[in-house]
C-alpha cells in the first residue's frame, strides 16, 4: 500500500476552493461588464475654427486670403489649408499658426481654373466649406 502524504488532501481542498473562486469572480466581472458598458471615445475634437475668404471670385494666379478664429485651441497650433480632391480633402503648401487672441491668417494664389473647395485644419478641428471660383 502506498501512503498519501499528508497535505495532498488539503492541496486539493485548497486547489478546489480557489477555482471556484475564479470562476465566481470571472461570472461577477461579466455581469458588471454587461451592467455597464464601456464609454465610447470621445469622436469631437478639441477645439473649433473658422474661415472666411477676402475674395471668392478670383482669376488666376490671384492671392486670396484666408483668416479666422479658434475657440478651444493653443496658441502657436499649425493652420492648414485643404481642398477637395474628389472625395479626399488634400493638405495644400499654405500654413500658419494661430496668433496671440486665437485668430490666423494665410495667403495661397490658385494655379488653375474650376470651383475650388476649401477649409482649414488646425489640432484635428476642421472648419466650414467655403467655395473660390477660379476663372
Amino acid at each position: 500500500m502506498r501512503a498519501i502524504p499528508r497535505n495532498r488532501p488539503a492541496r486539493l481542498l485548497a486547489a478546489g476552493a480557489l477555482s471556484i473562486a475564479l470562476l465566481t469572480a470571472g461570472a461577477v466581472g461579466t455581469a458588471s461588464a454587461a451592467a455597464f458598458p464601456p464609454r465610447p471615445a470621445a469622436t469631437q475634437p478639441a477645439g473649433e475654427v473658422s474661415v472666411k475668404a477676402n475674395q471668392v471670385d478670383v482669376k488666376t494666379g490671384t492671392k486670396v486670403t484666408f483668416t479666422g478664429r479658434t475657440k478651444g485651441v493653443p496658441i502657436g497650433s499649425k493652420v492648414v489649408l485643404q481642398h477637395k480632391n474628389g472625395a479626399k480633402w488634400t493638405t495644400l503648401h499654405a500654413s500658419t499658426t494661430v496668433k496671440q487672441g486665437s485668430s490666423y491668417s494665410l495667403d495661397t494664389t490658385f494655379r488653375t481654373k474650376g470651383k475650388e473647395q476649401l477649409r482649414v485644419m488646425v489640432a484635428g478641428a476642421t472648419s466650414p466649406t467655403v467655395t473660390v471660383n477660379v476663372s
